[in-house]
Formats: C-alpha cells, sequence, structure tokens
C-alpha cells in the first residue's frame, strides 16, 4: 500500500500534467486546433475586444491586436515557440552540465579545476547582460536564442552532477568497479549517472519552466525571436502602448506564460517529492 501511494499523482501532480498536456497538445497541433494564419493581418479589424466585449466577434475569440492578427492564433502558435525553445536549451544544457559536473567529480583535481571555476565565472556574468552581448553580436534568431540558454544554464546541472558525484563514487559498488579494473567511462556512465540522475531531472523539469519566463523576457525587451515569428513574450511587448484602452493584448499572452510556467514547477515539485529519498 505504501508503494502504491506513493505512485499517486495527487492534486499537484494532476494539475501540473493537465496543464502541460494540454499547452503541448495544442503545440503539437497548432495548424489544426488555430482559427487563423497567426500572421495573418486584417487592418480593418484592428484592436478588436474579446468575443464578449462589446464590438467583439466570435470568429475572433480572444480579440485582435493593432493589425488585425488573432490573438488566439498567435498564443496557440506561440506555444510551439516557446514549448521548443525551452525543450532543446534544456536537453543541450543538460547534457553538457552533467557531463561535465560527472568528469569533474570522478576524476577531480585539474578537471575539477577548470570545470568548476568555468562554472564560478558563469554565475558571476549577469544572465541579461549576456544575452545581450550574444544577441547583438549574432542577431536575433531561434538559433542564437537557444544558444544563449545553453550557455547560462548549464552550470546548474554541473554544480548538482558534481556534488552528487562526489557522494556517489565513495560507494561500495563503485569502489568494487574500479578495483575490478573497469574503464573509468564505464563507471562513470553504467554506475554513477543512474544513480544520479534524479535530482538531475527535477532541475531540468524546473528549468523548462524558467527558460520559458526566460524567453518571453528577452522577447518582450526585443532581444528574443525575430518579430515574423508569434511568441508570447514578442506579443506582450506588442501589446504594452495598448494597456489602457486593449487589456486583451498583453493580459491573454500573459496567462499563457503563468499556466504553462506553473505546470512545470507542479510537475517538478511532484517529482522532486516522489525521486528524493529523504522524502
Amino acid at each position: 500500500m505504501k508503494h502504491k501511494r506513493k505512485l499517486r499523482l495527487g492534486a499537484k501532480g494532476a494539475t501540473g500534467f493537465a496543464i502541460l498536456g494540454v499547452v503541448v497538445f495544442v503545440a503539437v497541433f497548432a495548424p489544426y486546433v488555430s482559427p487563423h494564419d497567426p500572421n495573418q493581418q486584417d487592418l480593418r479589424n484592428g484592436l478588436r475586444p474579446p468575443a464578449w466585449e462589446v464590438q467583439g466577434e466570435m470568429s475572433h475569440l480572444l480579440g485582435t491586436d493593432r493589425l488585425g492578427r488573432d490573438i488566439l492564433s498567435r498564443i496557440i502558435f506561440g506555444s510551439r515557440v516557446s514549448l521548443m525553445v525551452a525543450v532543446v536549451s534544456v536537453v543541450f544544457s543538460g547534457v553538457l552540465g552533467t557531463v561535465l559536473g560527472l568528469f569533474a567529480g570522478y576524476l577531480g583535481r585539474v578537471v575539477e579545476n577548470v570545470v568548476m571555476r568555468t562554472v564560478d565565472i558563469v554565475l558571476a556574468v549577469p544572465f541579461m547582460l549576456l544575452a545581450l552581448v550574444v544577441m547583438s553580436v549574432l542577431g536575433k534568431s531561434l538559433t542564437n536564442l537557444i544558444l544563449v540558454f545553453v550557455v547560462v544554464t548549464w552550470v546548474q546541472y554541473a554544480r548538482v552532477a558534481f556534488a552528487q558525484t562526489l557522494e556517489v563514487r565513495e560507494k561500495e559498488f563503485v569502489l568494487a568497479s574500479r578495483a575490478i579494473g573497469a574503464f573509468g567511462l564505464r563507471t562513470m556512465f553504467l554506475h554513477i549517472l543512474p544513480n544520479i540522475q534524479s535530482p538531475l531531472i527535477v532541475v531540468a523539469t524546473l528549468n523548462l519552466g524558467l527558460v520559458i519566463l526566460m524567453e518571453s523576457g528577452l522577447s518582450f525587451l526585443g532581444l528574443g525571436t525575430p518579430p515574423e515569428i508569434p511568441s508570447w513574450g514578442g506579443m506582450l511587448q506588442d501589446g504594452r502602448s495598448y494597456l489602457n484602452f486593449a487589456w486583451w493584448l498583453t493580459t491573454f499572452p500573459g496567462v499563457a506564460i503563468v499556466l504553462t510556467v506553473m505546470g512545470f514547477n507542479l510537475v517538478g515539485d511532484w517529482l522532486r517529492d516522489r525521486l528524493d529519498p529523504k522524502i
């Protein structure tokens, strides 16, 4: 019975997975569930309010922006950008940081000093300053945006992997593997890595929401995705000049960001509770 209770989702996990399920479904099937082309302009219907407001139309359920583009369609396609940037960034930064942290913790000495001092240097540079430099030099594109997040976030995985490896490498099964002459890479990836993956999975899940927030912030500042690509942060930036009389331009993209980040955080908390042996 104890094992069955441990595997239950609970309200926190169920809510998180439900939110993320909807977001992923909408992102994957965006061309089929979107009522309009997200970049289709109709100046005659510019700043049309949501359907339940006066002068609203059912064809534009959440209203339109200043160029007559459908808000709901842009939110739906914006979910694709946010999820793609978040997932790709977390995968690359997670692999890079985990490998470097694993090598630093297992090999020690020179490798440890190089990796961990590099981590300290990256952490000492403010994220926004680094983003400004990279995006200004390389230009605005999804590839450069992902590169910024990889450079900034790999250090979190490296620190966690390093600390966990220092603990696990002294365990009996690791010492036995080394005693029989097992190759270092085999010991690291077959014996140590499976035993440190739980906290890394939790960090990755929480970082998905963090990357979405950072991507939205950079797009809001005009340093993220190119203008022709719908993004939640770009929608916030477009609507900030119309807050007094067109509240829907920023409200709905903001709600999408909040719900998605909350979904990842709830799932991350649920995973932490289930994977942490101390709980």
